[in-house]
C-alpha cells in the first residue's frame, strides 16, 4: 500500500469518535496555552501575593490529581461520554469565575473543581479517558500514528493559544487575563459540545462494567508499573523544565532575556515537528525502541549540558536534546493500550497520567533546591534529571525487553 493511500485512509480509520476527541483537546490546550501566559498577570491585578499565585496552583493540581485518580476508578462504570461532559462543564465554569470575580476563596474552589494550568502540558483528567477511547475505537496498526496526532495537534494549538494571548493584550475592552478566562470558558463549552456527539462505540465493554466493582481498589500490577515509571520519568523531566533551564542558562552563560526567548521558541517547536517521525519508527523498530532511543539519547544530552563551554555550545545541546525529547510520547500511549488490557486501560491511562502530575508538581521544589551555590554552577539540577531519566530507560528496558510487541 502506497503512503498516498495510508495517508488518505487516516480519517477515516480514526473515525468521527477520535476525531472529536483530538478536537477537544486541542480546543481545551489552546485555552491553556492563552491563559497560562497570563494567570499570574489576573492574580497580579487582583491584589494577590506571588505565594498566593503558587498556593492558587497546588490546590489546581491537587485537583487534577484527585479527578484523575477518580476517573481513573469509575470513569468506566460512570459512562465515559457522561464522564467527559461534566468534567468540561467543570472546565467552563472555572473559566467563568475566573473571569468575572476578584475573590480569592473563590478562585482557589474553582481552581480546585475545574482544570487550570500553568503551561500546555495535558496532565489533565481528561487525557486518560481521552487516551482509552482513542485506543478502543481506532485499528491497533494505527495507535502510534493517532497518538502522534493527537500529541501533535495539541502542542500546535497551545503554541497558538500563546499567540492569542499576545494578541489579547492589544484589545482596549477589558484586560488581557480577563478576556482570556472568558475566551477559556468558551472553548470548554466547546469542547462539552465534542463531548456530547461522542457515540457509545467509545464506552467500555459491558463485561469489562460489571466486573469493575471488584477491582476499583486493587489495581492489576502492570499498571502499578507502568505508573511508578511514568513518576520516575516524569521526575526527570520536571528537573529540567522550561523555568529551571532559563535560570541556569541566565546565571551560566549570561543569556539575555531576547536570547532565551528564541532559543526557547525553537525549543519548543522542535519536539512537535520530531514527534511526526514516531509512527515511522515504530513500524520500523516497534514500539519498545521508539520508546527508548530517543528518550536514551535525549538524556544523554542533558547531561552534556553542563559541561559545555559556551551558550552556543549549550543551546546546540539543548535543541538537539528536545529534538527527540518528545518522540516516545505517542510511542508510550500506544504501548500503554498494547500491555494493558481493555479492561484496564482507562484506570492504567489516567493512573500514568496521575502519577506524573504528581511527580512534576514536586520536581520544581527539588531542582530550586539544587539551584544554590556550587551545586547549581555544576548543573546539578540538569544531571540529576539525566541519570533519573536514564534510570527509567534501564528500568523500562529490563520490565519490558522480553514483550513482543509490533507497531501499535
Amino acid at each position: 500500500m502506497s503512503k498516498t493511500q495510508v495517508r488518505g485512509r487516516f480519517p477515516a480509520e480514526v473515525g468521527r469518535n477520535g476525531l472529536l476527541v483530538i478536537a477537544a483537546r486541542a480546543l481545551r490546550t489552546f485555552g491553556y496555552g492563552c491563559t497560562s501566559v497570563l494567570l499570574a498577570e489576573l492574580l497580579a491585578q487582583d491584589g494577590d501575593a506571588p505565594w498566593q499565585t503558587g498556593l492558587l496552583l497546588a490546590v489546581a493540581s491537587a485537583g487534577s490529581v484527585f479527578a484523575s485518580l477518580m476517573l481513573g476508578l469509575f470513569a468506566d462504570v460512570w459512562g465515559r461520554r457522561r464522564t467527559l461532559i461534566a468534567c468540561g462543564c467543570l472546565m467552563a465554569v472555572t473559566g467563568a469565575v475566573f473571569a468575572l470575580s476578584e475573590s480569592y476563596p473563590i478562585l482557589v474552589a474553582a481552581a480546585f473543581i475545574g482544570t487550570i494550568s500553568p503551561s500546555t502540558n495535558d496532565n489533565t483528567p481528561f487525557s486518560g479517558v481521552e487516551q482509552t477511547i482513542l485506543a478502543q475505537v481506532c485499528p491497533k496498526a494505527r495507535h502510534t500514528s493517532v497518538f502522534t496526532c493527537y500529541n501533535v495537534t495539541a502542542m500546535a494549538s497551545g503554541a497558538l493559544g500563546a499567540l492569542a494571548a499576545a494578541a489579547l493584550g492589544l484589545q482596549p475592552w477589558t484586560s488581557a487575563p480577563d478576556a482570556a478566562f472568558a475566551l477559556y470558558a468558551v472553548l470548554s463549552a466547546g469542547t462539552v459540545t465534542m463531548f456530547w456527539h461522542l457515540t457509545p462505540e467509545i464506552e467500555a465493554p459491558e463485561t469489562a462494567r460489571h466486573d469493575k466493582d471488584s477491582r476499583r481498589v486493587r489495581m492489576p500490577r502492570q499498571v502499578r508499573l507502568l505508573a511508578g515509571l511514568s513518576a520516575l520519568d516524569a521526575l526527570s523531566g520536571g528537573l529540567a523544565v522550561q523555568a529551571v533551564l532559563a535560570w541556569w542558562f541566565a546565571h551560566r552563560y549570561g543569556a539575555t532575556t531576547a536570547q532565551l526567548g528564541l532559543v526557547f521558541f525553537a525549543a519548543n517547536l522542535l519536539p512537535a515537528l520530531a514527534q511526526l517521525t514516531a509512527p515511522l519508527l515504530a513500524a520500523r523498530r516497534g514500539l519498545l525502541a521508539t520508546m527508548l532511543v530517543p528518550h536514551t539519547v535525549a538524556n544523554l544530552l542533558l547531561a552534556c549540558i553542563p559541561f559545555a563551554p559556551d551558550l552556543a555550545t549549550a543551546v546546540g545541546l539543548l535543541l538537539l536534546r528536545q529534538t527527540v525529547s518528545k518522540i516516545d510520547v505517542p510511542a508510550r500511549q500506544a504501548f500503554t493500550a498494547a500491555v494493558v488490557p481493555s479492561a484496564h486501560r482507562t484506570a492504567a491511562a489516567s493512573m500514568t497520567s496521575l502519577a506524573r502530575s504528581i511527580a512534576v508538581s514536586a520536581a520544581p521544589i527539588a531542582a530550586t533546591t539544587l539551584l544554590t551555590g556550587t551545586l547549581a554552577a555544576l548543573g546539578a539540577p540538569l544531571l540529576l534529571g539525566a541519570a533519573l531519566g536514564l534510570g527509567y530507560d534501564l528500568a523500562l528496558w529490563r520490565a519490558y525487553r522480553g514483550t513482543p510487541l509490533a507497531e501499535g
